[in-house]
């Protein structure tokens, strides 16, 4: 599976974005789809998940209410909406895949296999 995220850019805060990852590459249903952030100077973390076949979410407690994950099967991508943006969103952020089957979205870094170039998302105030 090869990825490529894309829909970074510089926004004030209060404003939106989307972020986009398109795979390559089989997935399968069991796959789940990650987004991933890591601002300067911190470790990278759990931003949202998806279940590729079916709807179920997670998300960090920090984006929730704000930040919407997505997918569309036919085109094999992975969307973030982000509204509301943060200054303290300031990270590259990443999508990735874990291609384990689990019964639960994981949030743990080291269990997604194929990761993304990252796209920087920079929130002014």
């Amino acid at each position: 599976v090869q990825l490529q995220a894309s829909g970074g850019g510089l926004v004030q805060a209060g404003e939106s974005l989307r972020l986009s990852c398109a795979a390559s590459g089989v997935i399968l249903g069991t796959y789940i789809m990650g987004w991933f952030r890591q601002a300067p100077g911190k470790e990278r973390e759990f931003v949202a998940g998806i279940k590729w076949n079916g709807d179920t979410t997670y998300y960090v407690d920090s984006v929730k209410g704000r930040f919407t994950i997505s997918r569309d099967v036919a085109n094999k991508t992975v969307y973030l909406q982000m509204n509301n943006l943060r200054p303290e969103d300031t990270a590259i952020y990443y999508c990735a895949v874990d291609v384990t089957v689990r019964s639960t979205i994981s949030n743990v870094t080291r269990r997604y296999e194929h990761w993304g170039q990252g796209t920087q998302v920079t929130v002014s105030s």
